[in-house]
């Protein structure tokens, strides 16, 4: 029956247009579902197996010197001459640099005439407690035979004390002469340790090597003025050369000293260096979360030192574990402040805590607990992943989606 409102040949129309707009919407949604929002998450897949984790540490370290002298005076003053130059090997108790001694001769020469002078003080105080001691001597004697006398009725009392007085003062006078002899003596002591002090401070501007070492630095230069404890010149000991390394706290539970290592210079980095951790500091960096450590280099010519300051790339090959599963780190999730990683299971996923072990530095991760060899894991995903959601494994995340 042919409706009157409607021109002929429009019900076919009608048709027409439905099934258009029905395969657009089909159309769209396969689109939002495979490309779009609700698409499923590509992932790439692997295999749990068996195998051995070589673990190591990574740093980055600088060279520096153990054994380090810097040379300078102990007051300030003018820089005379410097006999070395930087780069030359010098022995203990080599002559390296001089400052001015400005007026030290005449200091010293001031202190020897005065040294004299108190030698001289000296003898004529030992000359004058001499003759005190004669004086009282004398007197002693002419109290006693005063007394003598007076007991056989010879001599009045006052003469007898007359002649005590004499003795008394005559042995002041001798303690007298005594302390003035002590206090030159004293005087003496004082100019000789002065003099002492003075030639010391005259040595002390003659810098001379306290061991064998190399110039590495000249911090001052002939007529330039210096303070009290500035370093003229700087030395190293070129044995004593090591590495001080920074490595992450979370990877350094095994860090011990006697540790193998490998050093690749900044200058050289094609050519690694043998080394071993001589220390490991007890202070770490809270800020960077890292731990110190030195490294000396074992098998390093003296011509093949390197330079103070040069930057290192440092491994430590650490103590191999025995065979477990391994999974690639990037395979690692944290899922509600748990390790693990996601297994696909019946085409669904689910979350596997794990304990970990050590891991490599070509990102591969011991695995202790919470896993069974063959079982399929997630490794890469396009985004983050629930136990709900749709997944789709390919071979790789890279190129359009199909």
């Amino acid at each position: 029956m042919n409706l009157p409102f409607l021109p002929q040949g429009a019900p076919v129309r009608l048709i027409t247009l439905g099934a258009l707009a029905a395969i657009l919407i089909a159309a769209l949604l396969y689109v939002v579902r495979q490309t779009g929002p609700l698409a499923p998450v590509r992932v790439t897949v692997t295999l749990a197996r068996s195998g051995e984790v070589q673990p190591a540490l990574f740093g980055i370290g600088t060279v520096e010197a153990r054994k380090t002298y810097l040379l300078g005076p102990t007051s300030a003053g003018r820089v005379l001459s410097v006999l070395v130059d930087v780069g030359d090997t010098v022995t203990p108790g080599q002559l390296l640099a001089e400052m001015d001694p400005v007026d030290f001769a005449a200091r010293v020469s001031a202190l020897e005439a005065s040294r004299a002078r108190a030698s001289s003080a000296t003898a004529a105080a030992q000359a004058q407690v001499q003759d005190a001691l004669s004086r009282r001597a004398l007197a002693d004697a002419n109290a006693r035979r005063y007394i003598d006398l007076s007991h056989q009725g010879f001599m009045s009392p006052g003469a007898v004390e007359a002649k005590e007085q004499e003795l008394q003062s005559a042995t002041a006078v001798v303690q007298a002469a005594q302390a003035n002899l002590q206090a030159a003596r004293q005087e003496q002591a004082r100019l000789q340790a002065e003099q002492q002090a003075l030639l010391q401070q005259r040595n002390n501007l003659r810098l001379h090597a306290p061991a064998q070492g190399v110039v590495v630095a000249r911090e001052a230069e002939p007529g330039s003025t210096v303070v009290a404890g500035q370093a003229v010149l700087r030395l190293i000991d070129p044995d004593s050369l090591w590495v001080r390394t920074r490595f992450d706290q979370g990877r350094s539970g095994a860090l011990r000293p006697g540790l193998p290592a490998s050093v690749r210079l900044r200058s050289r980095p094609d050519t690694p260096l043998a080394g071993q951790v001589e220390r490991v500091e007890w202070l770490g960096d809270s800020v960077t979360e890292e731990r110190v450590a030195h490294i000396v280099l074992t098998s390093t010519a003296a011509s093949d030192l390197p330079s103070l300051g040069e930057l290192a790339e440092v491994t430590l090959a650490l103590p191999a574990a025995g065979p477990t599963l391994v999974l690639p780190n990037a395979a690692i999730r944290r899922h509600e402040g748990q390790a693990g990683a996601w297994l696909l299971e019946d085409g669904g996923l689910r979350f596997a805590p794990l304990r970990l072990g050590v891991a490599s530095l070509d990102g591969q991760v011991q695995v202790l607990e919470g896993l069974s060899d063959g079982a399929q894991i997630v490794v890469y995903s396009e985004k983050a992943l629930n136990a709900d959601s749709r997944i789709q494994v390919v071979p790789a995340l890279t190129g359009q989606r199909p």
